[in-house]
């Protein structure tokens, strides 16, 4: 018997990961920087090898965490103040600074949000509506904010080392846009995919 196109996905997506997880540490811009950004890869990565057949998650969820494992390796290779895709907005849309890390943190908040809602929707009694909707914002922005304070300790701990890795790029309301970013990806990732999502959970439980 074949293997299914879900099965063939997977493998395909670490063996992705892995290559660009190489390539992005070959010669970073920062070392401590690439392994501060590239840690949540390096370590979701074997997690998910080792549950994905005790508990497989949705096509729709293993994609975005690739997508997101691939934006945090280019943010870890650059420093997310250097990344060439956000000097390119930056002359063409005349921004005051490079804004790839706000494109990073509306991942943090658009991805994390459907593996959440994932999570909740398999091992609580919550089913989908506002009380799903509103706890799977809750836990992206209990997220963010504990991310805030990895980026807060990290800064205590290693001085002027630490500004590539945070990349404030001197706004002062970086922390602030940083969580508001992650706020909206979460409201947008659960109002456009949600029935995409449902349907998949429904062919999951029914393999």
């Amino acid at each position: 018997m074949g293997m299914s196109v879900a099965q063939i996905e997977k493998p395909v997506l670490v063996g992705l990961s892995l290559l660009a997880l190489v390539v992005s540490g070959l010669d970073p811009f920062d070392r401590l920087t690439w392994v501060l950004e590239t840690a949540p890869v390096m370590l979701g990565v074997p997690l998910l090898i080792a549950s994905h057949r005790r508990y497989p998650l949705t096509p729709l969820v293993y994609r975005l965490l690739f997508i997101h494992g691939l934006i945090l390796m280019l943010g870890g290779a650059y420093t997310y103040a250097r990344v060439p895709l956000g000097f390119w907005a930056q002359d063409a849309f005349d921004l005051a600074r490079n804004h790839y890390d706000r494109l990073g943190h509306l991942a943090q908040g658009f991805i994390p949000a459907m593996l959440t809602r994932e999570i909740l929707l398999r091992a609580t009694p919550l089913r989908p509506g506002g009380w799903l909707f509103l706890l799977t914002t809750c836990v992206v922005l209990a997220f963010s904010a504990c991310y805030e304070f990895v980026e807060w300790w990290s800064a205590l701990v290693m001085g002027a080392d630490a500004d590539a890795f945070l990349a404030t790029q001197g706004d002062v309301w970086d922390t602030q846009w940083d969580m508001f970013m992650a706020l909206l990806g979460a409201l947008i990732a659960q109002s456009l995919l949600s029935r995409l999502h449902d349907r998949q959970l429904t062919r999951l439980r029914s393999s």
